[in-house]
């Protein structure tokens, strides 16, 4: 039998809509779960080429992340828990797209292209998130690995996070922790007991944080962790899937962008709240104050609370390394076991060592960057209004801009310029310069045909003027679809 007529005959089962194109973007495939079933199937088969290229597990996660409950995606895992590579992105578009009679035609020349030993084992590691349509589409990745000769560990429901971490543990052959949930708890609580050890006087009030799962797996695996965490964290979880939609005015993304708290959660005033997304790959944490004003605590602030306390650990501990560099990994293991380091600068280094260990270097983790924060917060002995007062952000606003093909914005400087479409830019530059201590920028969604535009001005009233007329802009300029946006007020 032809090595590829099991491929022939299993993909009858998931066939192709004809005329239908999707693009793998930074998110993988996401769109309405109905038109996902032969991308499935055919990402199940270029995981295992992939796997064959590299002699490594490659992991594939059914997710739609921060998408509505309707809709599903997959994306794949490169052998170091890291996203699939840009090349390996255009073969997941090249076999997603091929129409049912050229499959194979494609099949076969990514093989050649990438010059693939058919007869290499392959390792496919899957998991899902709790949507709908989850089990049926993993099916479909498990009948295309199948269909290759290759072996799967499916997973189930995991986080996005999780299985990235799956991952990396297999092809690190146990160095970087044990290849279950199980082990990712064991290994992460540790790290957080350990950092939490001195600041044992906390109080309960002090202790609780009021979490929005998002009706995620998120939710699912807060509630698995919590018995690993032995009550140094009081968690009062929401949105936690026995009741609601996942994502449905809930989650971090419906936080951030509706500047107000999620439906479901009981905020008292000043009480530390955060929402995870819907595969908990990010977070926002929040509060409300006396006068009933909501502020958000995101990935700026995040950033902040954690690299000053890491600078400080840095500092004491005599190091002036990249933090998670495998050079400054060695010398924070080495100086931990060093006989002649001193008391002080043996505790920052262990702080340091627990730090590393309790960040998921593969991917973006909101329970563990939840954990992180927690840790901090105990350490230095800090309320959620002082973290806020770190510093203070400009009024600022987000609006989306659906467009017919996000490919049309392309951006450099880190995301803040457009290169394209020509004029706007110097549209958003001319806009800018209206109004007191303002910026603008946008950003293409890596998921669906929208357009992120962010505006921060002197005033809330100028940041909301701002962010209509760039949002007008891009409408215009961008091949906006629908009704031209209209002012927030």
């Amino acid at each position: 039998m032809d090595e590829f007529e099991e491929v022939s005959q299993k993909s009858k089962l998931h066939p192709k809509p004809e005329g239908l194109a999707l693009q793998y973007g930074t998110a993988g495939f996401r769109t309405h779960a109905k038109h996902l079933d032969h991308i499935m199937f055919r990402m199940g088969l270029l995981a295992t080429l992939r796997s064959k290229k590299t002699k490594s597990t490659i992991g594939v996660m059914v997710t739609a992340s921060h998408n509505p409950e309707e809709d599903n995606g997959v994306k794949l895992t490169d052998p170091m828990g890291e996203m699939v590579t840009a090349v390996w992105e255009g073969y997941a578009t090249q076999l997603a797209n091929a129409e049912q009679d050229s499959l194979l035609k494609e099949l076969k020349d990514i093989i050649e292209k990438e010059d693939i030993d058919m007869s290499e084992p392959a390792s496919i590691y899957v998991g899902k998130d709790t949507r709908p349509s989850g089990a049926s589409l993993s099916r479909a990745v498990l009948d295309g690995v199948s269909s290759l000769g290759g072996k799967t560990h499916d997973y189930g429901l995991v986080t996005t996070p999780q299985l990235h971490y799956m991952v990396c543990c297999c092809n690190t052959h146990g160095c970087y922790g044990s290849p279950t949930v199980e082990g990712y708890y064991q290994k992460l609580s540790q790290a957080f007991l350990q950092l939490t050890q001195n600041a044992s006087n906390r109080t309960d009030d002090q202790k609780r944080l009021l979490v929005d799962g998002a009706n995620g797996i998120g939710a699912l695996k807060m509630r698995e962790m919590e018995p690993f965490l032995r009550s140094k964290l009081q968690v009062v979880l929401s949105n936690d899937s026995s009741s609601g939609k996942l994502n449905h005015m809930c989650g971090a993304d419906y936080v951030k962008v509706q500047q107000k708290a999620p439906q479901g959660m009981n905020m008292g005033v000043g009480e530390r709240c955060c929402s995870f997304d819907g595969d908990a790959d990010r977070i926002v944490y929040y509060y409300t104050d006396s006068k009933g004003c909501f502020h958000l605590l995101d990935g700026d602030k995040i950033a902040t609370l954690i690299s000053s306390d890491m600078m400080s650990c840095l500092f004491f501990a005599g190091m002036l390394q990249v933090l998670f560099s495998k050079a400054a990994q060695k010398q924070i293991q080495e100086l931990v076991k060093d006989p002649n380091t001193n008391d002080e600068r043996k505790r920052a280094v262990k702080l340091l060592e627990s730090t590393i260990n309790l960040i998921n270097q593969t991917v973006g983790d909101a329970i563990l960057d939840m954990l992180v924060i927690e840790a901090v917060l105990a350490i230095r002995g800090m309320s959620v209004q002082d973290w806020h007062a770190i510093y203070t952000d400009l009024p600022n606003r987000q609006l989306k801009v659906t467009v017919s093909d996000r490919r049309v914005i392309d951006t450099t400087d880190a995301e803040r310029r457009a290169v394209t479409p020509e004029g706007l830019q110097d549209a958003i530059d001319s806009l800018v310069k209206k109004y007191k201590t303002a910026r603008s920028f946008v950003r293409p969604s890596g998921t669906e045909d929208v357009v992120r535009v962010y505006a921060e001005a002197d005033t809330q009233e100028n940041a909301d003027r701002l962010a209509h007329e760039v949002s007008l802009a891009v409408y215009r300029l961008a091949g906006g679809v629908g009704d031209e946006p209209k002012p927030l007020h």
